[in-house]
């Protein structure tokens, strides 16, 4: 039996399980822990607990492919103002830090009713589009761990997983093939840095219609 046929639907595993989802020894799941790795609580009797959001996200950040099930587990159906909510979050993923900053506090000047989530490398993307199913996803291809085009093409592979983001690639990278490859993967826009800051803007105002202009 697969490590994904195993996994149902708990709110939180123990060490053990969350040692067996990542094919481990229980022993290797409790260093991790203990060293701060793998976030997790304590129970009255010394027992730690994993919650599945942050072991998948440990499990991003580390580069281990997470079961389907598993991402499975930590989704529920939203309710229609839940859902629409959730479509007026926008996340931007640049490992830019500087850019990164200046993209969200330009966004919150100017889009009122939007919620900016921000992630700096590829892994963290993956973990947050999971959690947070925005609406729009801004996203540099040039990432440190999972790579932009692989970014595309997980949310194009498995999009309820991530909530249907669109996709706005705003990238340094001057390849054709590249910007072919994404625009195949469902890309709903791709810009060249520098960024026109007014253009994302727009262009989040186009995928968003209900997004209104701050003052």
């Amino acid at each position: 039996m697969s490590r994904d046929s195993k996994i149902e639907k708990p709110l939180v595993f123990s060490a053990m399980e969350a040692a067996k989802i990542c094919g481990v020894v229980n022993q290797t799941a409790i260093n991790w822990i203990r060293k701060g790795s793998l976030k997790a609580s304590t129970t009255p009797g010394g027992q730690y607990r994993v919650y599945p959001e942050d072991l998948i996200d440990f499990m991003q950040r580390n580069n281990m492919n997470v079961p389907p099930k598993l991402l499975e587990s930590v989704q529920r159906p939203l309710s229609k103002p839940e859902q629409q909510e959730k479509k007026k979050t926008v996340l931007v993923v640049d490992d830019d830090r500087g850019l990164n900053d200046v993209i969200c506090s330009y966004l919150t000047s100017k889009l009122g009713g939007v919620q900016i989530q921000q992630a700096f490398d590829g892994f963290e993307a993956g973990s947050k589009m999971a959690s947070l199913k925005p609406g729009v996803v801004v996203l540099d291809l040039d990432l440190p761990g999972v790579d932009g085009v692989k970014i595309c093409r997980n949310i194009s592979e498995s999009p309820d997983s991530f909530g249907k983001p669109a996709v706005i690639v705003v990238t340094a990278l001057d390849d054709p093939l590249v910007e072919q490859r994404c625009r195949e993967l469902g890309v709903a826009r791709y810009y060249h840095k520098p960024l026109s800051l007014p253009v994302l803007s727009q262009s989040l105002k186009e995928l968003l219609p209900s997004l209104t202009e701050g003052a």
